[in-house]
């Protein structure tokens, strides 16, 4: 799963990070939010799951910025964060497309709670688990039980089989499979991607995922029981 963070403070934008790191998420950071919004209305840009906003940005407000962004028609979930608690700011907030507000200070467990909730609701899982076949994915353990086996899953493989347990029989492009994984700042290996397809067929079977030469990767869902 793939994030893009927008706050100017360094210490706490370091924080956020880290923390959301542990936690199997791909974090791209920016501290001003006419760079950000670039990036969220570019015909070319890349896909994010998730976006996180202070609304205090050095160079544009972070409700205008967010005005802009659905403006753009570009539906991605934002959760808003930031250090402005009073009622009305919360409202405007909302009222203007965040899809959550949390006020700072705040738990890291509780960010990560509302991130998984927001991307919950976007795919109409109301479930932390996944299952297909007899095979099941827990994304809140980042676990994995395929014939009756537990399988931890990596940082880099979560969001990979997460991808593909949540468009089964969809084919994804190498880049796009890097891009879940991978966020501008990581440096890519260039067979780091089929080292960690290598890795998932070992625990879900060799047959689950398909390669499309020329094209990128696959989950049959059928091999799956």
């Amino acid at each position: 799963m793939r994030i893009l963070l927008i706050e100017d403070d360094q210490l706490l934008g370091e924080g956020i990070c880290s923390s959301l790191k542990y936690f199997s998420y791909t974090v791209d950071w920016l501290t001003q939010g006419k760079p950000a919004l670039a990036v969220l209305t570019s015909q070319n840009s890349e896909s994010f799951d998730l976006v996180i906003l202070d609304l205090g940005l050095p160079d544009i407000d972070g409700i205008e910025l967010l005005k802009k962004i659905r403006s753009s028609q570009n539906t991605v979930p934002v959760l808003v964060l930031t250090a402005r608690d009073q009622i009305e700011d919360k409202l405007d907030g909302l009222n203007t497309g965040a899809d959550d507000y949390m006020v700072k200070p705040f738990d890291v467990r509780e960010l990560d709670a509302r991130i998984k909730a927001l991307v919950r609701r976007k795919s109409g899982n109301s479930s932390e688990q996944i299952v297909i076949g007899k095979t099941t994915l827990d994304c809140s353990a980042r676990k994995l039980n395929c014939a009756d086996k537990n399988f931890d899953l990596t940082r880099r493989e979560y969001p990979i089989i997460r991808a593909f347990f949540e468009n089964p029989d969809k084919i994804f492009s190498r880049e796009k499979l890097e891009s879940q994984s991978y966020g501008w700042s990581d440096e890519v290996e260039s067979n780091a991607l089929e080292v960690h397809i290598h890795n998932i067929r070992k625990k879900l079977g060799n047959n689950a995922i398909k390669t499309i030469r020329g094209v990128g990767y696959m989950l049959v869902s059928n091999s799956l029981g």
